[in-house]
């Protein structure tokens, strides 16, 4: 199915307001999605009004997930949701703060490019905005681009993009259309959606230039007509043009709700394209058939110290779930602190585990946790996961436990060890600021024929997402091996270790990069598939023996 639009792309801007965290992302993706499953080429792009330059500094009790492109551009944790619902690939492109737009002007005034003018937010710093807006449209790549504006309205950190999204509408004309994400609060006592916050929201977006062509209302009770037809009329906004954003069990359920709703139809119609048939959605269908009738159980158990955090570990947390839905079974997911977990505890915290994530991150604290779970899923015999960090540690415990290298530790953790199992590379040690040590981005990673990873993916070259900055230290490689510890994956360009496993257990399998980063809902990685067929092979073996 071909359904491009002629030349000039078509500019969807996102905006929210009353309150933050709405879903403006999977608004976003959702959209996308349908317009995809109509044929148009899309892309979507993240806005964020903060200063930093990206997410890379931010711990995850500031902004959840840091998500990687295949780039090696450490992104909002939204463009994570792009990519599993659109299976789009984002770039350094689909992500903006202001302090790289900041940077930019910076630099440039630097330069002397603007040759002696007084910089201002107006018309620079919103003229470095749009340029980056339009970056994406003018590579003719894409019929559609979704730009979601980080924030609410109302907010000062959004004023230069939201005036910057004015002056595109004006430039644009019909090739654009706003479409604002709201709330409809539901006060209990007197048992009564209101609208007024809607209104509120609307009017302060009128007051900055901008006409919402399109209302979600997100809520959690149904939205009477009467209701909507009263937020289209206070709103300027044509009634059919307000569609409510329920909730739901899952969000992989949103691009149905809004097509029943018509979104995909009211925004081609309101840029000029063609509406007539349908998304073809049968695939996207039939992962949610899988979803709504997977009634078995498999449960993991996830060790890591940001556990407490909802979307600290999100890519995970959605891979696991595709791999599982697509395996005819409902995730069980047990988050379980690696601060609290210790080697005479980790018995009772595992022991209802059918697998066992060892989670990402930086830094020491939790790190015995992790060793402890380890050890203890390695000598029972447990399908386990380390991922980054996760793999490290999986490296440090077998060192110790198995190697006898009792003090083996990374250098991130204790700089003097003795035994450097993980440790920089030489080039890396001089670099001193952060992120400069970085290993971003897609790599190749070559695996063993035969491997427990090889049989999973169905090759032997494979490309994953990195992050991260210390490295398995080859010097030990022979050792591990000959304990019954595999180097199965490794760079083919500079041979640095990105698999390890052992192969005499069920699936003890750690990676260096991130394979969650390139798990969608119609392509789940791999990996994840094989990991979770493991925990479920695990989990039936234990019903058989309990009940012959």
């Amino acid at each position: 199915m071909d359904n491009k639009v002629n030349k000039q792309p078509k500019y969807i801007f996102v905006t929210g307001g009353v309150v933050s965290s709405l879903g403006k992302g999977i608004i976003s993706s959702s959209l996308a999605n349908l317009l995809i499953a109509r044929g148009f080429r899309v892309t979507i792009q993240k806005f964020d009004p903060y200063i930093n330059i990206d997410p890379g500094t931010l711990n995850p009790y500031e902004h959840g997930e840091c998500y990687v492109t295949v780039d090696g551009h450490e992104a909002d944790l939204d463009l994570g949701h792009y990519e599993r619902f659109t299976n789009i690939r984002t770039t350094r492109a689909n992500n903006v703060t202001t302090g790289r737009i900041y940077q930019s002007v910076i630099d440039k005034e630097r330069r002397g490019d603007y040759l002696g003018k007084t910089v201002q937010i107006v018309p620079h710093i919103t003229d470095e905005i749009k340029r980056n807006v339009k970056q994406l449209g003018n590579t003719c790549e894409f019929d559609f681009i979704i730009t979601e504006i980080g924030g609410v309205v109302g907010d000062i950190e959004s004023l230069p993009f939201l005036e910057a999204v004015r002056q595109l509408r004006w430039e644009l004309g019909r090739d654009s259309l706003v479409v604002h994400l709201t709330y409809v609060p539901f006060i209990a006592a007197a048992k009564e959606l209101k609208t007024k916050p809607t209104q509120h929201s609307v009017k302060k977006l009128q007051e900055l230039g901008i006409q919402p062509d399109i209302l979600v209302l997100r809520t959690e009770h149904e939205i009477t007509p009467d209701a909507r037809r009263k937020i289209a009329l206070f709103c300027n906004v044509a009634p059919d043009a307000v569609v409510q954003s329920i909730d739901l069990p899952s969000i992989y359920e949103v691009p149905v709700k809004m097509h029943e709703q018509h979104l995909d139809d009211i925004v081609l119609r309101l840029t000029g394209c063609d509406t007539s048939g349908e998304p073809h959605m049968a695939p996207w269908m039939n992962f949610l058939d899988k979803m709504h009738h997977a009634d078995k159980p498999v449960t993991i158990g996830l060790v890591g110290k940001y556990v407490e955090l909802q979307d600290a570990y999100k890519s995970i947390d959605e891979a696991l779930f595709q791999a599982a839905t697509y395996a005819g079974r409902r995730l069980d997911l047990r988050l379980i602190h690696s601060e609290k977990l210790t080697d005479s505890n980790a018995e009772e915290m595992l022991r209802e585990m059918d697998g066992v994530i060892i989670a990402p991150g930086f830094g020491h604290r939790g790190i015995e946790g992790k060793f402890a779970a380890l050890r203890w899923c390695r000598e029972h015999d447990i399908p386990t996961f380390g991922i980054c960090l996760g793999m490290q540690c999986m490296v440090i415990e077998f060192a110790r436990n198995v190697l006898g290298l009792s003090e083996a530790n990374s250098t991130e953790m204790n700089p003097p060890t003795p035994h450097k199992v993980i440790d920089l590379m030489e080039e890396q040690k001089s670099i001193s600021n952060m992120g400069g040590t970085m290993r971003l981005g897609a790599y190749d990673c070559r695996l063993r024929p035969g491997s427990k990873a090889a049989e999973a993916y169905g090759r032997e070259l494979v490309s994953e997402r990195h992050r991260h900055r210390f490295e398995f230290n080859d010097d030990y490689r022979t050792s591990f091996e000959e304990a019954g510890m595999q180097c199965v994956g490794e760079n083919p360009d500079t041979h640095l270790v990105e698999v390890v496993e052992i192969p005499c257990k069920r699936w003890f399998v750690g990676t260096q990069y991130h394979p969650e980063y390139s798990s969608t809902v119609l392509s789940p990685n791999p990996l994840f598939i094989s990991f979770v067929d493991a925990a479920i092979k695990f989990r039936d073996e234990k019903i058989k023996n309990i009940n012959p």
